[in-house]
């Protein structure tokens, strides 16, 4: 691939007239950083919510607390919750969202460090998917970053949004 994702999917993005939001916790606003590198990103990008905290997750973007309580924050529940949350709060067509455990601490036998959800949604669709990344925290959250780029032209390429 010649190009960075966040150049291809901001490309299909401004052919089908589309406005993308992001809800971020594990990756703390690197999907919108990448995205606003590049230049006339504001066509497309209306902006993100970088939800670290539960609190954050449910007063800004909607998260049931019954859905943290049940499934926890680090879940396809919570990153579908959270995908369509920013959807409604920012008003655009596709949302995505991370939620995951970046390390060191933070790990469980249940979900390890690296555990991963990413969420998209849009009138079209809706899907979570698990990683489960390895390295450092930083490794993880650029993993984590590229994994929603990617999850975003999957359906961009495929689906007639």
């Amino acid at each position: 691939m010649d190009k960075p994702l966040e150049v291809l999917v901001g490309e299909w993005l401004i052919r089908r007239g589309l406005k993308l939001a992001v809800a971020e916790s594990c990756t703390g606003g690197l999907i919108s950083h990448r995205i606003t590198n590049i230049s006339g990103s504001s066509n497309y990008f209306l902006g993100g919510v970088t939800s670290y905290a539960n609190e954050a997750k449910l007063n800004l973007l909607g998260v049931s607390p019954e859905t943290l309580e049940k499934h926890g924050a680090v879940s396809a529940e919570t990153v579908l919750q959270m995908a369509r949350g920013v959807c409604t709060a920012l008003g655009a067509n596709i949302g995505i969202s991370t939620s995951g455990i970046a390390g060191p601490t933070g790990g469980t036998p249940e979900k390890p460090v690296g555990t991963t959800w990413i969420g998209f949604s849009s009138a079209d669709g809706e899907e979570a998917r698990h990683f489960l990344f390895q390295g450092d925290r930083l490794a993880i959250k650029g993993q984590a970053a590229e994994a929603a780029l990617q999850l975003l032209a999957d359906h961009l390429q495929v689906v007639n949004i």
